[in-house]
């Protein structure tokens, strides 16, 4: 099921461009547009899941697979030194698709608190 006008929808069902650097059955990763960091990969599940907090039990599966596959796609582009995995949940959060996604940064040193 997918969200009304929900642009990750979109790319997950090939109506929208992006710059695919994963896919399966279950996941997309792609180059976020307005990149924060040298590498800036976008990772969603095909399915239309709003974010964590609207995360069921049904989704354990997709969202250990997002987990994997960030792991691959920080390593397929050489992100040796480490990298930062995020998700915003809601406004407070900094959510501003709504469709899950984990932002997947690298390439520069990550400094702490982030903001």
């Amino acid at each position: 099921m997918s969200g009304t006008n929900c642009i990750f929808c979109k790319i997950a069902a090939g109506q929208a461009p992006a710059s695919i650097v994963y896919e399966s059955q279950e996941v997309l990763a792609f180059k976020d547009i307005a990149p924060a960091a040298p590498v800036h990969i976008l990772l969603i599940p095909r399915k239309h899941i709003v974010n964590v907090a609207s995360a069921t039990p049904e989704d354990a599966a997709v969202l250990g697979q997002l987990i994997l596959v960030a792991g691959q796609v920080a390593r397929d582009l050489g992100l040796t030194e480490g990298y930062r995995l995020v998700t915003n949940t809601d406004k407070h959060g900094g959510q501003s698709v709504y469709h899950l996604h984990f932002h997947l940064l690298g390439g520069r040193y990550m400094s702490w608190p982030p903001g």
